[in-house]
């Protein structure tokens, strides 16, 4: 058993990081010091080592020369090219899925399906702990649909590029609107209205019933109408953050 607990360690001390770099717990940018790390989190330096070496790996961590790892940065630019990206690797992904796809995967969509419609969140009452709800059952949502499909690379590629979305649309999209909603400012109605599309339940309800019905041409349009929803979030909060610069 003494054989297993570095790697045991190393993989807490993964997890840990990883979950709190994709929910922007630990930003953009911000530095990673294993003497930081290890009083924050309470693991050796070895396992933090090893961690980080995982996610810099996966982009989530970039070393920076002479000054060990920091989380990896977010920006538009990266944000554009992410939901190219995504669109590239997840609408054949989605298609074939839709094709090939029977009873068992329609049973895990409508069961992923149901539990992201139980989240307690909605964008004009929010919460970090609801937010993170509703984030990691709506990238469950999306595996499924996706998991009928038989290339183990796509679907890993695709994996990749969602975590990483997920880092962009917290940071540039639901930070900003949890603010917002604790202020209560003039663009807070604003700031909800740029979320609802994305986060309700509606848009997934038809996308789920498009691949269902076997519509590969619809069910492409809606996926492709949803990917864009977290650039078209970003772009209404910089001009709320541009109203209230001015």
């Amino acid at each position: 058993m003494r054989g297993e607990e570095p790697s045991t360690k190393t993989e807490a001390a993964y997890s840990r990081l990883r979950r709190d770099i994709l929910t922007t717990r630990l930003e953009p940018g911000s530095p990673l010091k294993l003497g930081a790390l290890n009083q924050a989190y309470g693991f050796g330096w070895t396992p933090l080592r090893e961690a980080l070496s995982r996610l810099e790996a996966e982009k989530l961590v970039t070393a920076v020369s002479n000054r060990g790892f920091a989380v990896a940065p977010v920006s538009r630019a990266e944000l554009e090219d992410l939901i190219r990206a995504r669109e590239v690797v997840e609408l054949p992904l989605l298609q074939e899925s839709i094709e090939k796809g029977g009873a068992e995967w329609e049973s895990a969509v409508v069961t992923a399906h149901y539990r992201l419609s139980r989240c307690k969140f909605t964008p004009d009452d929010p919460s970090e702990a609801a937010v993170e709800e509703w984030d990691e059952r709506h990238a469950a949502f999306h595996a499924a649909l996706v998991s009928a499909a038989s290339s183990a690379w796509l679907l890993r590629f695709q994996a990749m590029v969602y975590d990483q979305l997920r880092r962009h649309q917290h940071f540039l999209s639901l930070a900003p609107m949890l603010r917002a909603a604790r202020g209560r400012g003039g663009n807070f109605e604003m700031a909800v209205a740029a979320l609802h599309d994305a986060m309700g339940i509606d848009h997934h309800t038809a996308l789920m019933d498009a691949a269902f019905d076997r519509d590969i041409e619809r069910a492409r349009g809606l996926m492709t109408e949803h990917i864009s929803f977290t650039l078209q979030a970003f772009v209404t909060f910089e001009g709320v953050d541009a109203g209230k610069a001015a």
